[in-house]
């Protein structure tokens, strides 16, 4: 039998999720899994829940909320047999939507249900993780304008997250008006590039923006790889033309941007860089060195995943 740990956090998020984890406790429960649910109250919290599950041999632990909650848990779950999971109760939920699994929402009020449905109904897979500066994500590694962005606009209180995509919208008009971009040193062992970038984005997923536009296409969540992309510009007009590009894909063959795949890579500047992990505000200095942990992470992966996510999955039927 399946033994979990659920937890939530009652003041996160943007929709009251007690009542919906129990309910979505039952759902696990009704599949035969063994659910014990414990209230959390913030990041370190979710540090310490996590690193009790893995002593309590636990086979997973599922975090009801977004991105940044999943990335609290990652430091103690890294080369563990404990399995990580979502329930998605977030503000923006991305890694749930490259999963498939349905977003909670003022008219799908039974969305955790149904993710729970299909977290008992899937499996276990092994994925990438990234290190940054020592810091673990497990969706993207931002340098620039997001992160530029991601410090001015966070923490947010609980009312705000209802505004999400206008705000953010907002903001990076606003704050576009006075960025000029980074100059960046990249190096990957023999290859050296240098420019001034909008935005340098190491990704580890397909979606980004909210899970709005798609990054990266062609990445994969176990092939030992990440990929960087580096957007150049300098004011407004080249944010704006490359938030259009990307928003319409158009970035893929875009003369303007940069691409590549890597294990280890070092980014560098002589200012202070602006980093985001997973969403959240991180402190940058003026190197960034990043490393791939291939397939370090166990998670819950619901039942008709995107097969193209996984290599190990492609060529099976």
């Amino acid at each position: 039998m399946p033994n979990t740990l659920l937890v939530y956090n009652p003041v996160a998020g943007r929709y009251p999720s007690r009542m919906l984890t129990e309910r979505a406790a039952r759902v696990l429960q009704q599949y035969g899994w063994g659910v014990e649910i414990e209230t959390t109250t913030g990041g370190r919290h979710i540090q310490s829940l996590a690193r009790q599950a893995v002593q309590d041999n636990r086979d997973s632990i599922i975090v009801v909320g977004g991105d940044g909650s999943l990335n609290k848990a990652l430091p103690g779950l890294v080369g563990t047999e404990t399995a990580l999971g979502v329930l998605p109760a977030g503000t923006a939920n991305v890694w749930a939507k490259e999963l498939g699994l349905p977003g909670l929402s003022w008219t799908r009020w039974r969305a955790l249900e149904e993710s729970a449905h299909r977290l008992a109904q899937g499996q276990v897979q092994q994925v990438d993780v990234g290190l940054c500066n020592d810091k673990h994500f497990l969706l993207w590694s931002g340098i620039g304008i997001d992160a530029f962005i991601v410090h001015r606009i966070e923490p947010r209180k609980q009312w705000e997250k209802n505004f999400t995509v206008m705000r953010y919208a907002t903001s990076v008009v606003w704050n576009a008006r006075q960025w000029r971009g980074i100059d960046l040193r990249v190096v990957e062992d023999d290859l050296h590039v240098e420019g001034k970038f909008i935005l340098a984005e190491v990704s580890n997923i397909r979606l980004y923006a909210g899970g709005f536009a798609t990054l990266s296409p062609e990445a994969s969540l176990d092939d030992g790889l990440m990929e960087l992309w580096l957007f150049d510009g300098e004011n407004l007009e080249d944010v704006l033309q490359q938030a259009w590009s990307l928003w319409s894909g158009r970035h893929v063959n875009s003369k303007r941007v940069q691409y590549m795949q890597f294990k280890e890579i070092i980014l560098e500047s002589d200012t202070p860089i602006y980093l985001q992990l997973d969403g959240e505000p991180e402190v940058g200095g003026k190197q960034v060195a990043i490393a791939v942990l291939p397939k370090s992470l166990k998670v819950l992966v619901p039942d008709k995943a995107p097969k193209a996510l996984f290599q190990a999955n492609q060529h099976k039927g």
